[in-house]
């Protein structure tokens, strides 16, 4: 006869449970794109429906191995969430923020001389 998971975890020991807890956290903090919109329980299709994309192109997303940062944003935010960007160094992490800042003004200094 089949248990419940709930009477198999109520059994576990506190230890055994913080260890489980902290893996699950471990697991969360990294995963693929696909991974985190199945976690998010959405269908490529509604992801595309909210990007104004086509299906098929959700999947290349998924996919690819190299990708704009803006373009990971908005998938991103098309799940409810928000992209952040952080360096991290030996002594400590730095959110980068306003990307595409520097990169717009250079170029408009540059037509405006060119």
């Amino acid at each position: 006869m089949a248990r419940k998971f709930k009477s198999l975890r109520n059994k576990m020991s506190r230890k055994r449970l913080d260890k489980i807890d902290a893996m699950t956290k471990n697991m969360l903090a990294e995963m693929p794109m696909y991974e985190l919109r199945l976690a998010r329980q959405l269908s490529q299709q509604q992801l595309a429906d909210e990007l104004d994309i086509k299906q098929g192109s959700v999947s290349k997303l998924e996919r690819r191995t190299d990708l704009y940062i803006s373009t990971l944003r908005r998938y991103i935010e098309a799940m409810g969430g928000e992209l952040t960007l952080q360096a991290h160094f030996p002594e400590g992490a730095v959110t980068i923020t306003e990307l595409g800042q520097i990169g717009d003004s250079d170029r408009e200094t540059t037509r405006q001389t060119a």
